[in-house]
């Protein structure tokens, strides 16, 4: 494929994409290019929706494909649900499933990752929190803050902190240390269907058995049955913490918890790593493709895009449950 015939993908806003192609390259059939000035000379541009300009300040091009990228929480950036704005983007590339790229706070390495074994547990309380942003739209300062005057928790973050960490080489530091507790306090910022960070996937790996406070179809994204605790099910702390020490002084029903490290995974959760296998913008690029092959009788994409765009709305529209 010859320099003109390459996909030239723009990361709008390197600050931000800078995380994304990290371990990204362009590939055999597309380009990644970086400084904005270059804007013209690109077929996709990927924008950063939390810190994306005002699109109709920018001329889109005939056939150029604007993609709306996203890790945040749309509780954080309800542009992600507004019908309006996303209308303005021909793809999705956010954390939510039903997005044409979905991206995640996991890769295939959690496969392996997952294998590792629990190891005893030594911790005199029974639960650990890393909770460090005090900012929540879902109550989860104060959910905490309630959790800890009915169980015994080490808090670690920077949040309710009541135990110092002898040294903080971060990831590394909280994961060796999580291993220790029997309970995990996985709560997310937000609560948002999809919205699953690495909070939950933390504990897993370590051995420890997250609580999880979050996204309502977190099942979805569980390895094996009985894996987790999810405080949505509960009335609110007070049983939470209740159930939480029932398990923590039983030994066989606490066990039943870890059982999924020694069963194969579920082929749902292997589905979603498969997904994820290849980098994100070799996926895109692949979308593009199929848009391109799909109207390759055409002078432009203008009307493929269309109708993408309309299917963009039509999620948005489901996910707040309008009528469509």
């Amino acid at each position: 494929m010859s320099e003109t015939q390459r996909i030239r993908i723009l990361v709008y806003d390197f600050s931000w994409g800078r995380t994304l192609i990290r371990a990204s390259k362009s590939g055999p059939g597309y380009e990644i290019i970086l400084p904005p000035g270059r804007f013209e000379d690109a077929d996709v541009v990927v924008f950063h929706i939390p810190t994306a300009p005002d699109l109709t300040h920018l001329k889109k091009r005939p056939g150029q494909i604007w993609v709306a990228w996203s890790y945040e929480s749309d509780r954080f950036y309800p542009q992600q649900c507004d019908p309006e704005y996303m209308r303005q983007f021909d793809l999705t590339m956010t954390y939510h499933w039903d997005s044409d790229i979905p991206v995640a706070y996991f890769d295939t390495g959690i496969r392996d990752d997952l294998f590792q074994p629990p190891i005893p547990k030594t911790a005199d309380a029974p639960a650990v929190s890393f909770v460090s942003n005090v900012f929540d739209l879902c109550g989860r300062y104060n959910y905490l803050k309630e959790l800890m005057q009915l169980l015994p928790v080490d808090s670690c973050g920077l949040t309710l902190r009541n135990k110092e960490l002898a040294e903080d080489k971060r990831r590394e530091t909280k994961l060796e240390t999580i291993a220790n507790y029997k309970f995990t306090l996985a709560f997310e910022n937000s609560i948002s269907r999809d919205y699953v960070t690495e909070k939950f996937f933390d504990p897993l790996i370590v051995g420890s058995v997250p609580v999880y406070r979050g996204a309502p179809n977190i099942e979805e994204f569980a390895p094996g049955d009985h894996c987790c605790i999810d405080a949505g099910k509960f009335k609110g702390p007070r049983e939470l913490a209740e159930y939480l020490l029932f398990v923590a002084g039983n030994q066989t029903e606490y066990e039943r918890y870890l059982a999924w490290k020694e069963k194969p995974f579920r082929q749902s959760f292997l589905d979603r790593v498969e997904i994820l296998a290849d980098d994100p913008f070799l996926r895109l690029y692949e979308r593009v493709r199929q848009l391109r092959a799909a109207d390759s009788g055409h002078v432009s994409l203008v009307p493929r895009l269309s109708s993408t765009a309309s299917a963009v709305v039509k999620t948005v529209q489901r996910r707040l449950g309008m009528p469509r």
